[in-house]
């Protein structure tokens, strides 16, 4: 245990002790080949108490106090490994789970000492990822040693030393993501498969991240907050550094595009299995169906839906990654995820009781239908309902500022604050029911604008409760919405007397009042359900994509520059084609429709729409602009050539 916090203190880099001990000198191969030797002997006698002690001693000196530089520290490495590779693989009724996740950390501390290639660590993640559901102790690996990668990637910057360890390349990405698309698929058939009480453990149990789905997080976290945050060097403005940041950020696009690709994809599978399940729940007849169905959206929630696609879609907004290439490339996944989450939570809606309401007819319906207009009725006909059916949706400038005093109020205790909502018409007051004050001139003033010298809207003070003057001003504290014209309101109030030895704190209580711009005075700060929310953040999504496509590829500086040539109708006038290597140049060959022989300048030149068949003959092989006369006129002004004078011919 003294070897693991001294371990665990020295992972970090920030403490004394990490420093003392990364400058000791590096253990000699003739002690690691005598710690070698004490694990040999203990694993024969079952010693389990040694071999655990030698467990943790391989992980500190693997991680502090050893460098294989030399071919016998290699040989005593390799060693190592095979004693720790024995103890992983050994049958789980010869070795406890606690030597077994031993081992693992082991052999995780010491990844860069036992595998020094980038192929060798390769080989191992991807033995571990590809066989480690059938066995335990490569299963057990695998965590340990993801979940190390996915902490000291949290903490490196893209394009660092380190980058490329951490963060691992394609096929290793792939390999993970499966076994996080086939955990998600699992944990939702639990939700039919499982019995009573094994589901509401279950629901005790979420939302918890597997090992691959952290790692997964924090290489998508990694990516999107660097090309999020990602800024040029103010004090390096030369054209290296520039170019070197624009190589970056379009790597960084790159892997982004790459990683949005495969998650989409796993998301598309996922959310198949969930309309899968969802329907099976709906057409079942367990007794705790309605329970299965409202847990399922928290089970949802634990799965790759929850923990990768939100965060996915809201950095997919940011205007660095709104580009033609990333919207081309996942319009096709985006639209059918959203098709994919309206209609499992239009499923799930069906079943909540405020939809069953909706659609529930009252007696007085058929009376009321059959007074309708022809148009109303066919417009209620082909009216069908949504997901988004009787449910309020969340409007956070809707939730309204409240206005309070400290409680109770003290003497000689002045309040004054303005409350401004832009564009609202009128705002709506609503108090507290505990509103009070001492004496009915201990009171607050509410006017209709920035200051106290705006118009006076309505005052109130004093009690009911038989203290101080035991009356109120007026009509009383509010009991109702109070309606303010106009977007802004101010509150001015005084404790003007002082507090007397027999008045409780109830009747010096002061006020809070709640500002809103709409008269509802429903609570409006409730969320949407997850996979409500889910599809309206993909249906956002996907139009933002759709108008980029749109709009298409940006207009260009040479594009700019060339505005005014590109509007002359000369040139809109002349028939274009493209060559073998992407050169535009003019059409060689006739067009079957030819321009007009005279074109009005002033007017909108359009095509003709009939087909004309042109002449015949090699005057025919270059294409002929026909210009209008006024074009005609000032070009011989200027060149002095005069319109040549055709003579009819004397037979």
């Amino acid at each position: 245990m003294c070897i693991h916090q001294l371990n665990l203190l020295a992972a970090s880099n920030n403490l004394p002790i990490s420093n003392f001990l990364g400058k000791q000198h590096p253990i000699e191969a003739h002690h690691l080949s005598s710690i070698c030797d004490i694990m040999e002997k203990a694993m024969v006698n079952g010693d389990t108490c040694i071999i655990r002690c030698i467990l943790v001693v391989f992980q500190v000196v693997f991680k502090f106090f050893f460098s294989p530089q030399t071919e016998r520290n290699r040989d005593i490495v390799r060693r190592s490994g095979l004693l720790l590779w024995q103890l992983l693989m050994a049958p789980r009724d010869q070795i406890c789970s606690e030597i077994q996740k031993e081992v693992c950390l082991a052999i995780s501390s010491g990844l860069n000492i036992l595998y020094p290639g980038e192929a060798e660590i390769n080989n191992l993640l991807k033995l571990v990822l590809t066989e480690g559901e059938r066995n335990s102790g490569l299963s057990q690996l695998r965590d340990v040693i993801l979940t190390n990668l996915a902490e000291q990637l949290q903490n490196n910057r893209f394009g660092s030393e380190d980058d490329d360890h951490y963060r691992l390349n394609d096929e290793l990405l792939h390999y993970i993501l499966k076994i996080v698309v086939r955990e998600s698929c699992v944990l939702i058939t639990k939700c039919q498969t499982v019995s009573k009480d094994d589901f509401q453990r279950l629901l005790s149990t979420v939302p918890a991240a597997s090992s691959c789905l952290r790692y997964l997080m924090a290489v998508q976290n990694h990516l999107l907050s660097n090309t999020i945050l990602i800024k040029p060097d103010d004090n390096d403005d030369s054209d290296s550094s520039l170019q070197g940041e624009t190589l970056k950020v379009q790597e960084l696009k790159t892997s982004i595009l790459s990683l949005a690709t495969q998650i989409l994809t796993g998301c598309d599978e996922v959310l198949e299995m969930l309309q899968q399940v969802t329907t099976a729940l709906i057409n079942s007849d367990i007794s705790d169906r309605e329970q299965r169905l409202k847990g399922l959206e928290q089970i949802t929630k634990a799965t790759m839906l929850g923990h990768l696609l939100p965060v996915l879609l809201t950095s997919l907004m940011h205007p660095n990654l709104q580009t033609l290439t990333m919207a081309d490339a996942l319009m096709p996944q985006l639209v059918q995820l959203v098709l994919y989450t309206s209609q499992t939570a239009l499923l799930l809606k069906t079943q909540s009781p405020v939809f069953s309401e909706l659609n529930s007819s009252p007696s007085c319906a058929p009376e009321q239908k059959g007074k309708q207009l022809p148009d109303e009725r066919m417009l209620e006909e082909k009216e069908e309902p949504g997901f988004l059916t009787g449910l309020k949706i969340p409007a956070p400038w809707a939730a309204g500022k409240t206005v309070e005093t400290v409680h109770p109020v003290r003497d000689n205790y002045k309040f004054k604050e303005t409350v401004h909502i832009p564009g609202a018409r009128c705002l709506y007051l609503r108090f507290d029911n505990r509103c009070s004050s001492q004496y009915d001139y201990d009171k607050l003033v509410i006017y209709a604008g920035p200051s106290t010298n705006s118009r006076k809207v309505a005052e109130y003070g004093g009690n009911t409760l038989g203290y101080g003057s035991r009356s109120v001003l007026g009509t009383g504290w509010p009991k109702d919405l109070v309606k303010v014209e106009g977007d802004t309101v101010t509150f001015s109030f005084e404790m003007r007397s002082g507090r007397e030895h027999n008045t409780p704190d109830k009747a010096m209580w002061g006020f809070a009042c709640t500002v809103r711009a709409q008269e509802s005075s429903e609570d409006v700060s409730g969320g949407l359900p997850f996979l409500v929310d889910l599809a309206l953040g993909l249906s956002v999504l996907a139009c933002s994509m759709l108008r980029i496509l749109y709009n298409g590829p940006e207009i260009t500086k040479d594009e700019e520059t060339c505005q005014e040539l590109l509007r002359s109708k000369l040139l809109q006038r002349c028939q274009w084609q493209v060559e073998a290597n992407g050169v535009i140049s003019p059409a060689l060959t006739p067009s079957p429709s030819p321009l007009p022989l005279t074109i009005d300048e002033d007017r909108e030149f359009t095509y003709p729409s009939d087909v004309l068949v042109p002449p015949v003959g090699h005057y025919f092989d270059l294409p002929r602009i026909r210009l209008p006369p006024g074009i005609m006129i000032k070009l011989r002004e200027i060149s002095g050539r005069a319109r040549p004078q055709f003579r009819p011919s004397i037979k």
